[in-house]
Parts: structure tokens; C-alpha cells; sequence
């Protein structure tokens, strides 16, 4: 512990009560001025409102499972080498309990989103056979289960390793890795679950079995690229500069790669699938994606979201050049909101794009709010895990 303290006070763990002051209030008069617009728009055009805050809550809520998926890994896997970043990866989950509560304007605007809440669908011969499962009832009920689920895991992910902070006792190390070990099983299926009732059923008459690996791609993808802008933010204001070093951003930068061409194999699997079947019932979803504007997507997605990052972070020397890292993290989450409007959206705009000012408003008052939960977890509270017994050889990590 006294090498702990020692390293403490060559890298400051903790963050400037004066600085941390101001982050919150920008961050709460933009949660303030966005939920404000959010209002308006609620009564001045419902559908877009619900559509627009799906967007944006399926984006933070897919970030946020990302962060819990990479925090059981390192506990499985005992990695040693992601210990300075792992507090910032266990602060991001533990926004996930938030989760409950901005669900709300998901459950209460499910007529205006889902075709399968109508009267109609009782006569639709394809959706006559999933009434017994889609209906609002098991839908609400299905996701406040999976929401309590995982907010259960974060807390207590959370709280273990917070008590190691004090401790330094391998018996919280040995508890994360039982906690992680039936958590990540429940991860998969509930975020799967999560996926198909949240995004795909918003297109009921088609469905994918690689659906939910698509959307927890997606969010890991977002998670990491979050992660990376996190830490080189903390680094411009002189915090963690001894602690993740040029050697741990070339191991978040293998990440966003292998993230990246994972996201395309999936992606690109589930397409290959469709169109080798060319069932009309499975069609349908990619035929309502190509119609007008929306076609436009496309290429993004090809281009913007897979080769020009696959191809610039292939290099060795890419990974290690922060400037280029942290340009390509706010790229990538960038893309992972056009994919999800991609997926979202032209159930409401059929015709083509059509951009609503609700859209970034959304995206301001969820992200927000999720970066004040966030930032008060980082309030006189080490950066780092400094009771991990794996800091000191995380701090010596050198990449072969």
C-alpha cells in the first residue's frame, strides 16, 4: 500500500475538487436546457419525440453494457495490464442503474413506436402468432427485469472493487471473478433480449438471431472508443500521465481496432445471411433501409464505420499516436449513432432521412445526464483501482 501512495503522489489519483465543480455544472445546465427542449418536443411532436429519444437511450444503454462486458473480462481474464483503466471502465457502469429510470419515456411511448402494440396486429397473420409475446405487459415486464439485472451486477461489480480500494485483500479479487463468471452468461442473454424488444421488434414482421451480437457489437465498440476519449481528456488537464502511458493507449487502441473489424464481420454476416435466403419476410428490413435517402447509409456504414478505421489504425504507429487515437474514438462514436438512427429511424421516416432538432437535443439530455451519474462516481474517489494487487504490474507495462 505504501507503494500505492508513493505512486500517488507522482500521479494524481484524485481529482481537484475546484475542477471536478466545474465539469458538474456545465454538464447539469446542459442536462437542464436539454431536458427543457426534450419537454417541448414531447407536445409538439410525440412520434418524433419517442423515436428520437430511442435513438439515443438504446445508443448510451448499449455504451454503458459495453463497459460491464470489458470490466468481467479483465476480472476472468486477471489482466494486469488494464488495472489504471478499469476504474474509468467500472465508473461507466455504474451508470447503468440510471437505466430504470430513463426507460420511462420508452415504456410509456410504445404505441407510438411499435406496430405490434395496434389493434391491428391481431389480424396480421404473422404477428397473430407473436402476441403471447409481444404485448406491452411482457414487454414492460421484460425490460425492467433486465435493466434491474444488470444494475444488480454493476453495483455490486462497483462496490467490491471499491472495498478493495481500502482493503487490498485478494478476497475481493476472488468475488469479482464469481460475480463476472455468471454475469458475463447473463449479459448475452438479457442484452440480446434487450436488443430484439427495444430495436427489433420495431420491424415485427422480421427478425435475426444475430440481432443481438449486431447491437452488443456496436455498444462495445462505442464503449471502448468512449473510453479512450475519457482517459486522453483526463490526461490534457495533467491527470493519469504516469498511470496510463503511451503502452496501455496502444492496448485501447488494439481494442478499438478488433472491435472495429468485429462490428463489419457481424454486420456483414447478418446481411450475407438474408440475402443468401432471400426470404421475403427477412428482406423486408434491409428493402425498408434502401428506399430514398435512407440508401445513402450505405456507404457510410461501409466506408465511414469499417475501412477508413480499419485501415488508419492498422498500423502500429497509429495506436500509439494519441492525437490520431482520440480523433478515431469520437469518430467511432459518431458512427455507432448513425448506425442505430440507421436501424431506428426509418420505421418513422419511411420515405428517407429525415433529421429532426429532437435528435440532438436527445442525445444531450440522455448523455448528460448519464455524464453527471458518471462524474459523481469520480468525486473524492481514486481514478484508479489502488488496492488491486496487479497495480504495480499494470504500472510497469511494457507491449513486446
Amino acid at each position: 500500500m505504501a507503494h500505492h501512495i508513493q505512486n500517488e503522489a507522482k500521479d494524481n489519483y484524485f481529482l481537484a475538487p475546484e475542477a471536478w465543480t466545474k465539469v458538474r455544472n456545465g454538464l447539469a445546465l446542459i442536462a437542464l436546457l436539454s431536458w427543457v427542449g426534450m419537454a417541448a418536443g414531447f407536445f409538439a411532436d410525440r412520434p418524433q419525440f419517442h423515436f428520437s429519444y430511442l435513438v439515443s437511450f438504446a445508443y448510451f444503454v448499449s455504451l454503458t453494457l459495453g463497459a460491464m462486458f470489458y470490466v468481467m473480462v479483465q476480472h476472468l481474464t486477471g489482466s494486469a495490464w488494464s488495472v489504471t483503466v478499469r476504474r474509468l471502465m467500472e465508473t461507466i457502469m455504474r451508470t447503468i442503474p440510471i437505466g430504470l429510470l430513463l426507460f420511462l419515456p420508452v415504456a410509456f411511448g410504445t404505441h407510438y413506436m411499435y406496430e405490434w402494440t395496434h389493434a391491428s396486429a391481431a389480424h396480421d397473420p404473422i404477428l397473430a402468432k407473436k402476441i403471447g409475446f409481444l404485448n406491452e405487459e411482457w414487454f414492460l415486464i421484460r425490460s425492467f427485469v433486465v435493466l434491474g439485472l444488470w444494475s444488480l451486477f454493476a453495483w455490486r461489480l462497483y462496490s467490491l472493487s471499491r472495498q478493495q480500494d481500502s482493503t487490498g485483500s485478494l478476497k475481493q479479487t476472488s468475488s469479482l471473478e464469481k460475480w463476472s463468471a455468471p454475469g458475463l452468461l447473463m449479459l448475452f442473454l438479457t442484452a440480446s433480449l434487450a436488443a430484439f424488444d427495444w430495436v427489433m421488434s420495431l420491424d415485427p414482421h422480421w427478425w435475426s438471431t444475430m440481432f443481438g451480437v449486431y447491437f452488443l457489437a456496436g455498444g462495445a465498440l462505442a464503449f471502448m472508443a468512449a473510453l479512450i476519449a475519457i482517459c486522453l481528456a483526463l490526461r490534457s488537464a495533467g491527470y493519469l500521465t504516469n498511470s496510463i502511458k503511451e503502452e496501455h493507449y496502444h492496448d485501447l487502441g488494439k481494442w478499438l481496432f478488433a472491435l472495429t473489424v468485429f462490428w463489419a464481420y457481424v454486420t456483414f454476416s447478418q446481411y450475407m445471411l438474408i440475402w443468401y435466403g432471400n426470404l421475403p419476410e427477412e428482406n423486408v428490413w434491409y428493402q425498408r433501409r434502401l428506399v430514398g435517402s435512407w440508401s445513402a447509409f450505405r456507404p457510410i456504414l461501409i466506408f465511414c464505420h469499417f475501412a477508413i478505421p480499419f485501415f488508419t489504425l492498422m498500423p502500429r504507429a497509429s495506436k500509439r499516436n494519441m492525437k490520431l487515437l482520440g480523433f478515431f474514438a469520437g469518430w467511432m462514436m459518431l458512427m455507432h449513432y448513425v448506425d442505430l438512427y440507421w436501424q431506428i429511424m426509418p420505421v418513422l421516416h419511411g420515405k428517407g432521412v429525415a433529421i429532426s432538432w429532437m435528435d440532438p437535443v436527445a442525445f444531450l439530455a440522455i448523455g448528460s445526464t448519464y455524464g453527471l451519474v458518471f462524474w459523481a462516481g469520480l468525486r473524492q474517489k481514486p481514478l484508479v483501482p489502488v488496492g488491486d494487487p496487479r497495480l504495480d504490474q499494470c504500472l510497469a507495462f511494457h507491449n513486446v
